[in-house]
């Protein structure tokens, strides 16, 4: 029943997303049009470090520390399970999870369509070669350099409905408290770095990151 709620949340924003969607700076948050209402069931995919909820109707991914969505053929990523969401551009997107094979993703675009499950999708065809020019380091994954999946923040399920943190310094501030990973990307460095100048200016400059 909670996925049923997810997916109708997906349609009925769908018009919203498509007005409030676009080049934006990551750290801009943006509605998608989704509502994860609890914690999601998160599955590593087999032979990556990228977490998926089978059970969810939605491309919905963890990854380094972020959550991540594609919806209406862009990327956004979150720090907690329901957003806020950040626009990602695509040349950012971490490699491993644009590896992810299309079988993965539970909502797939039209454009998927023809494409093997067992590989992930074409992103040179959708995106072109200057893309695919950025992107060249793409033949050396899966030769043994995979990283470590990052722990799951199993501390945010607790945190639903009303408790639900929605303030970017609240967030940052639960996460420093409960998870102590260390990011490897440099767009979730970012991420947790624009968090944390923002706690640290609305405590006076008296903040401190615990990690």
């Amino acid at each position: 029943m909670r996925y049923l709620l997810i997916v109708l949340s997906l349609f009925l924003g769908m018009a919203t997303s498509s007005c409030t969607t676009g080049h934006r700076p990551d750290n801009v948050s943006v509605s998608v049009g989704i509502n994860v209402p609890v914690f999601p069931r998160l599955v590593l995919v087999p032979g990556y470090p990228v977490y998926y909820d089978p059970a969810i109707s939605l491309n919905y991914f963890f990854y380094d520390g972020l959550y991540w969505v594609y919806v209406s053929d862009r990327w956004y990523a979150s720090s907690w399970y329901n957003g806020p969401w950040g626009y990602v551009e695509h040349y950012r997107v971490p490699l491993y999870v644009l590896r992810v094979p299309v079988r993965y993703y539970r909502q797939p675009p039209s454009y998927f369509r023809g494409w093997q499950a067992d590989k992930p999708p074409r992103w040179d065809e959708r995106w072109g070669r200057d893309w695919e020019r950025r992107h060249g380091e793409s033949e050396q994954w899966g030769k043994g350099k995979a990283p470590d999946p990052a722990p799951v923040p199993g501390y945010q399920r607790e945190y639903s409905g009303e408790r639900y943190p929605r303030e970017d310094e609240r967030q940052h501030s639960i996460r420093n408290e409960n998870y102590r990973y260390e990011p490897r990307e440099p767009i979730t460095q970012e991420r947790f770095k624009q968090l944390g100048r923002g706690r640290d200016k609305g405590n006076g400059g008296r903040g401190q990151d615990r990690r």
